[in-house]
């Protein structure tokens, strides 16, 4: 690689970094606790800096951080991976807070994901008998890819993909010892599916599995393609004028009948 290649601007930089373990707080490796925090939490932070260097010289640039709605509401058998989503928000919040304070055209923007049909359900280590599932609904990647084009582009602070994690985000605020005691009695059962998962199959946590398996994992039959939220989020200044107008219409058409 030449230096120019090497000194390239960076206009947008997507942190997606991850791994997760699905079992029991108890049940976990301290050193699997770390690789996933490592991977998933310190691979945002390691990105934003890497980015970052490059953006503040130009005073331009967006960072987006994959985020989740289990960084909104923590559940059972991923303690690891809910506590390396939360702690990216912290970080970012308070990055967010510097760049604020020196006046730099840097932004931060972070998506928060509903569950996606991706293939980390088959590759991602598993000490549960039975295979791993996401939680429902489902969505597509490709319902998530244009969510976070969308917010490297328009410079929202946070991105909500699917009903489901704008309920999480909203339950976590008013009701969350109702929440605590709903996802310990259902959470387990919703994750794992009632096949008998291979003891013995190769997980991602401390290397790539072989082959390359796409985008898409095996949920394709249950997964949808759009999502309501999202819509609404990208048309939201269209959706305001839109009811400004008909409100100040309505107000002209009673004026006219008095």
């Amino acid at each position: 690689m030449n230096w120019k290649a090497r000194s390239a601007p960076i206009d947008i930089w997507i942190n997606n970094a991850m791994v997760t373990l699905f079992a029991p707080f108890r049940e976990i490796d301290a050193n699997e606790f770390r690789r996933v925090t490592e991977v998933t939490y310190l691979g945002a932070v390691h990105g934003t800096m890497a980015a970052l260097k490059r953006m503040l010289l130009r005073d331009r640039g967006c960072i987006v951080q994959v985020g989740s709605a289990l960084a909104k509401r923590s559940i059972p058998l991923q303690s690891a991976y809910c506590g390396a989503k939360h702690a990216i928000i912290g970080f970012t919040d308070a990055l967010r807070c510097e760049l604020i304070h020196e006046y730099s055209n840097v932004h931060l923007s972070v998506v928060h994901l509903p569950s996606v049909n991706t293939p980390q359900f088959g590759w991602a280590r598993n000490l549960l008998r039975r295979k791993p599932q996401p939680v429902p609904p489902i969505f597509q990647p490709e319902v998530v890819a244009r969510a976070i084009v969308w917010a490297a582009h328009h410079h929202r602070r946070d991105v909500l993909v699917g009903g489901s994690t704008v309920k999480a985000e909203w339950a976590q605020k008013f009701f969350p010892r109702a929440l605590d005691y709903y996802l310990g009695r259902t959470a387990c059962e919703a994750q794992q599916s009632t096949a008998t998962d291979d003891p013995g199959r190769d997980g991602n946590l401390w290397q790539p599995v072989a082959g390359g398996p796409g985008a898409h994992g095996r949920f394709d039959g249950g997964a949808r393609d759009r999502s309501t939220t999202l819509w609404l989020t990208r048309n939201r200044n269209r959706i305001v004028l839109t009811g400004l107008g008909a409100a100040v219409l309505m107000c002209m058409m009673r004026k006219e009948r008095r």
